[in-house]
């Protein structure tokens, strides 16, 4: 077992973190205070090859492994936990389905794009009665045979990217009666169908800048050629990537630690109390021990479950492992770092409260920790 990085993840680690304390962290607070989606960022990363990292080169991504991503990922959300969301988003659910399920015609037209960064994603499963209970989503997509397309009626809720998509993987039910074996993928292009509605975008505690929409289908008209596999498969194909998103997620909890962490360090040494730098104090050295220790083993869960990945092998309980100690963790470093800075880090005036609320959304999407919880227990005990 190899724990140094090669000459090309310390690259990566290099080009993403000089972008982010170039370009992201000058802005973070802005991006936070407007929640405006920051397209122009988009671009950039778009530019450096960061929207396509784990995709082969001949769909237009980066052919970087799944280690390389999580720490460009990881990178970016030490910058700015929504725009780690933009990208995880984007990358890991959109874009996976697509190279993972799409045939060659749909990855050359969908999928190029998206990595090219020319397109943004979105990944629209949830809806309002339909979180982790999956199988309960009201959407349809009823097939017309006479004209060879599916009729989409419902509506998703909680779609990061939702509102600014120009593609979307949206799952339905092509037989209401079959449970999950009944729910379907499909690709839609919110500019070209109509019938796809942005209703509005969520008002939220953080991850400011990525726009969480919630999305109207009404009668929207899809061709058969958006079907992604067959249908009946979509169930196992939303499992299959979430599996791989939660270790972008523990990426993106990772990253929010570690901007905690850097600043609380940074704070301990200048700050002065009875005639000493905090940092001098025991009380302060344990937590910042306690915080460095949890981020260090929430990186080796993610690159763990990063290796089982590009492996071939299972990972299901590994990447659940990964995302429930890293979110959490990420909560709790972010915490500590408010409670070190004291007062000032319960203000807007320093970034400690904006990675708590940042941190927080970790323990919810793409498998709340309850969920992952019951993932571990059924993977040790089948």
């Amino acid at each position: 077992m190899d724990f140094a990085l090669s000459a090309e993840q310390k690259q990566i680690r290099d080009t993403v973190a000089e972008f982010v304390d170039e370009e992201v962290k000058p802005r973070a607070a802005e991006i936070d205070e407007e929640d405006e989606f920051p397209a122009d960022l988009v671009d950039q990363m778009a530019d450096l090859g960061l929207m396509g990292m784990p995709f082969p080169v001949e769909y237009g991504g980066a052919g970087l492994d799944y280690h390389s991503y999580a720490i460009g990922l990881e990178e970016i959300a030490r910058g700015s936990g929504g725009l780690g969301t933009v990208v995880a988003a984007h990358t890991s659910l959109a874009g996976n389905m697509i190279y993972e399920f799409g045939d060659e015609a749909q990855k050359e037209t969908y999928l190029t794009p998206l990595n090219e960064g020319t397109d943004v994603g979105a990944f629209a499963l949830s809806e309002a009665g339909a979180g982790s209970d999956v199988p309960a989503m009201d959407t349809t997509a009823e097939y017309d045979a006479d004209a060879g397309e599916y009729v989409v009626n419902g509506g998703k809720l909680w779609i990061s990217n939702g509102s600014v998509a120009d593609t979307v993987t949206l799952f339905a039910k092509t037989d209401p009666d079959a449970g999950r074996k009944g729910i379907s993928s499909f690709v839609v292009r919110p500019e070209e169908d109509d019938g796809f509605i942005v209703e509005g975008t969520e008002k939220k505690l953080g991850d400011k800048g990525c726009p969480t929409a919630e999305l109207r289908f009404d009668d929207m008209r899809l061709p058969e050629d958006r079907l992604l596999g067959a249908e009946g498969d979509g169930f196992v194909q939303a499992l299959k990537t979430l599996n791989g998103g939660r270790i972008t997620i523990a990426a993106r909890s990772v990253g929010i630690a570690r901007a905690a962490l850097e600043d609380a360090v940074e704070y301990a040494g200048d700050r002065e109390q009875f005639d000493q730098p905090i940092a001098d104090f025991q009380a302060i050295q344990h937590k910042l021990a306690d915080m460095d220790t949890k981020v260090q083993s929430a990186k080796l869960l993610m690159h763990k479950a990063a290796d089982r990945k590009i492996r071939g092998e299972d990972y299901i309980k590994e990447a659940a492992q990964a995302k429930l100690y890293a979110s959490e963790i990420s909560r709790e470093v972010a915490n500590e770092g408010i409670q070190i800075h004291g007062g000032y880090g319960y203000t807007t005036d320093f970034p400690l409260e904006r990675y708590y609320r940042d941190a927080k959304l970790n323990e919810i999407y793409e498998g709340t920790s309850e969920v992952l919880r019951n993932t571990i227990a059924q993977q040790l005990l089948d």
